[in-house]
């Protein structure tokens, strides 16, 4: 089946089964409490939710993948799962398009079926989102700050602590760069896959698996609505996203403006570029 040109993900990465790649140590697993020991894919779970079945042949199946991390999350390795409770599940995304970047599983079975535009019109469900989301969303910044604070001017002087260079002057490790504003929080327009997810992702598009325009856009224009602009008011534009042709819009860099038409290559060699001044700042 192939994907709809007016959504995000190409027919190759809805049909994989591909596990996400793994984490360096003391990463996300670090931040959270000890996880049970991840238990082997039973046979049942592997082919209801991820395998083809030859004997029912069935258009939507691969769409259908990210139920199995919600049924059944202690069947994956910490490497895919970041944690789980009795009401979210949050992912590693299998094909990331920036740095880091996460998913969010509600498992509520009345509305993680449902459009997000349909499941947020409930309040209380909306601000259960909107407060795991935060969550996430300061793990992730956390892990980014691990990872490229090195590199970050506003994290010189934490740096220096956390080398043993500097000894901190009130006895307290620097709060260094807000990186919780370099991170991204937001439902696609069109989702990709049957089950509501959120995307929790750095911004800087920085990732082998960025391959495409609407890869691209599907992350820097309207077409990604933040999930602090819901409740959505009626006439936002956005409720008609084919309309508005979002993953079509010419390419424009996220951080400097510039834009490149169509001219997606191009467009990917000046991100290497943003991006080592980006973690630079």
């Amino acid at each position: 089946m192939d994907s709809d040109p007016d959504e995000a993900i190409t027919k190759d990465e809805i049909q994989s089964t591909a596990p996400a790649p793994p984490l360096p140590q003391n990463a996300f697993t670090a931040l959270m409490a000890p996880k049970p020991k991840p238990k082997p894919p039973s046979r049942t779970a592997a082919s209801t939710s991820l395998a083809p079945q030859a004997s029912r042949p069935n258009p939507f199946k691969d769409r259908l993948g990210l139920g199995a991390y919600i049924s059944s999350p202690s069947s994956f390795p910490p490497s895919i799962i970041i944690y789980e409770n009795a009401d979210f599940v949050a992912i590693h995304d299998k094909y990331p398009k920036s740095t880091i970047h996460t998913l969010l599983l509600p498992r509520s079975p009345s509305h993680n079926l449902l459009h997000p535009y349909e499941a947020f019109k409930d309040e209380a469900f909306l601000a259960k989102v909107q407060k795991e989301a935060a969550k996430l969303k300061a793990l992730v910044a956390a892990e980014l700050q691990r990872r490229l604070g090195r590199y970050s001017k506003a994290d010189a002087a934490r740096q220096a602590v956390l080398n043993g260079d500097k000894d901190s002057e009130d006895g307290e490790l620097p709060g260094g760069r807000d990186w919780e504003s370099e991170v991204k929080v937001g439902v696609h327009a069109v989702p990709s896959m049957t089950h509501l997810h959120i995307h929790v992702l750095s911004r800087d598009m920085h990732s082998s698996s960025m391959r495409h325009r609407k890869h691209y856009n599907s992350f820097n224009t309207p077409f990604l609505v933040d999930v602090g602009d819901f409740p959505m008011s009626e006439d936002d534009e956005r409720l008609d996203p084919k309309e508005q042709g979002y993953l079509r819009r010419d390419l424009k860099c996220w951080r400097c403006g510039r834009g490149f038409g169509n001219r997606f290559t191009r467009l990917k060699e000046h991100l290497e570029e943003e991006f080592v001044a980006w973690r630079a700042e």
